[in-house]
């Protein structure tokens, strides 16, 4: 069975209080985009787990999430012996939920391809045992997302219709030193009513509270999202922790540059 885990971007992601587990209260809204990773499952006499694309610095063994999925799983259920592939196009430490989403989509194939008869509550419960985002990635909506990450409000396709250009520069940002380094304050604007702010208005109102670190180690990052501003977006940004920046624009900017990076292009659904 193939199935093909997607990514999202952060619209605004705001720390706003630390939990005494280590754990971070944030607000953001999540917005699923079509790019995606291959995920191949099919049994097999013996566990083997398969890696292609773009893999560096991707984890090839248990402390991959695809591997802690199958193996929660196996532990509640009598799954077979796997043959699991990895096609990485999804590149990694970018902020836009890679990993995460090969997480979700496991767990959701493996209910399907046994017939576990999981209900999605239980499915949700499964992937915020894996990790914070990792629940996102069952229902694969536009949400409003609180807690730790678990806790979501959908929205609506807002943004549907509208034009992604998504960079991501060959920088490396440890997500365990960004925390660090975040301020933790309350945000702006409660951003959970996203889809009725104007995009025009979002550059002054809405933030990623990681950026201020990220741009001052890495003053490249800064300059992407300024070019995207001065190619037309009617929002730019860091998603998550970074390294990736977006731009969100009314019509196709048809951008060339930046040759040497990864570049994605969507028309938003």
């Amino acid at each position: 069975m193939i199935v093909y885990p997607n990514s999202k971007i952060n619209l605004g992601l705001n720390i706003i209080s630390k939990r005494n587990n280590g754990f971070h209260n944030l607000q953001s809204v999540f917005y699923p985009i079509k790019l995606t990773d291959i995920l191949e499952v099919n049994i097999a006499s013996k566990n083997v787990f398969e890696l292609s694309g773009m893999v560096n610095n991707i984890a090839k063994s248990d402390d991959n999430l695809i591997i802690k999925a199958y193996k929660l799983l196996k532990s509640k259920y009598p799954l077979p012996s796997l043959n699991i592939h990895l096609h990485k196009s999804i590149p990694v430490e970018a902020g836009i939920g890679g990993g995460s989403a090969d997480a979700a989509y496991i767990l959701v194939l493996l209910n399907k391809m046994f017939k576990l008869n999981i209900s999605n509550k239980n499915l949700l419960t499964f992937a915020d045992e894996l990790g914070s985002d990792v629940s996102f990635f069952i229902n694969n909506k536009p949400s409003f997302v609180t807690g730790k990450g678990e806790q979501h409000k959908y929205l609506p396709n807002f943004l549907k219709g509208k034009y992604l250009v998504l960079i991501k520069p060959n920088i490396s940002i440890s997500t365990v030193e960004a925390f660090k380094n975040i301020s933790i304050s309350e945000a702006n604007i409660n951003i959970n009513n996203i889809e009725n702010i104007p995009i025009n208005k979002w550059s002054s109102l809405i933030t990623n509270d990681f950026e201020k670190y990220a741009f001052n180690k890495h003053t490249e990052l800064s300059d992407i999202k300024n070019f995207l501003y001065a190619k037309g977006a009617d929002y730019a940004s860091m998603s998550g922790s970074g390294s990736a920046i977006y731009g969100i624009f009314n019509k196709n900017p048809n951008i060339t540059d930046y040759i040497n990076y990864f570049v994605w292009n969507e028309i938003m659904s």
